[in-house]
């Protein structure tokens, strides 16, 4: 996310509101909560660890507000009403975001030292050109990405026009960046790199990929 340095926390406030109000969550991760609907029995509470944020009597107003009668909830972290209901609605987006803070140049020393402390963020100026070498590692790092690089059989790999993942991605999610059409005709695929025991090795569709990895794909 871009914003301006000179607006200080003013901007960056709004627009996560917006996001936050069509379900979208910066930087968090899924309560732990197992929650499942059920046709009869009531309310079936429980907990794996102490809760100080919400109750029982609390959980039932909240499902009854849904018109839910019937569930099994379960709570595995303490959470917070506002997270039951994410749960509960089921419709909400979860992404990593990095807060990028442009026109430092234009702010007090001061002022930039308490931005870049902040979780997620990185100060740049793109006029000046400062601090951009390092938003380019935060970008890697915060949005867990990785280089994935092809290989045609017989030439040298493409090092010039890799794949751009997510950190954990399988070979199938790779055969669907390339085109939505070869998972179906994959056969099996040759890894280079460390995601390997031995270079190349074979692997199927389930295999992890590692950054920088180089992969051959042989179809039917």
């Amino acid at each position: 996310m871009m914003l301006d340095a000179t607006k200080q926390d003013v901007q960056r406030s709004l627009l996560e509101k917006e996001l936050e109000s069509v379900g979208i969550r910066l930087n968090k991760s899924k309560p732990n909560i197992y929650f499942k609907v059920k046709k009869g029995g009531g309310i079936a509470f429980n907990s794996t660890c102490p809760l100080t944020k919400i109750d029982e009597k609390l959980v039932q107003m909240i499902l009854h507000e849904y018109k839910i009668f019937n569930a099994e909830v379960l709570f595995r972290e303490d959470v917070a009403a506002d997270e039951l209901i994410d749960v509960i609605s089921a419709n909400r987006v979860y992404l990593p975001c990095l807060y990028v803070y442009n026109k430092i140049d234009q702010i007090s020393m001061e002022e930039v030292d308490r931005i870049a402390r902040q979780p997620h963020s990185v100060v740049v100026s793109c006029n000046m050109k400062l601090n951009l070498d390092y938003l380019l590692e935060s970008l890697w790092e915060d949005l867990a990405l990785i280089r994935v690089y092809t290989k045609k059989p017989g030439q040298p790999p493409d090092f010039d026009d890799g794949l751009i993942l997510r950190r954990g991605v399988t070979v199938e999610h790779v055969c669907h960046s390339i085109h939505r059409t070869l998972a179906a005709a994959f056969k099996y695929a040759l890894v280079w790199g460390t995601s390997t025991k031995y270079s190349p090795q074979r692997v199927g569709l389930q295999h992890v990929m590692a950054d920088e990895d180089v992969i051959q794909i042989i179809k039917k």
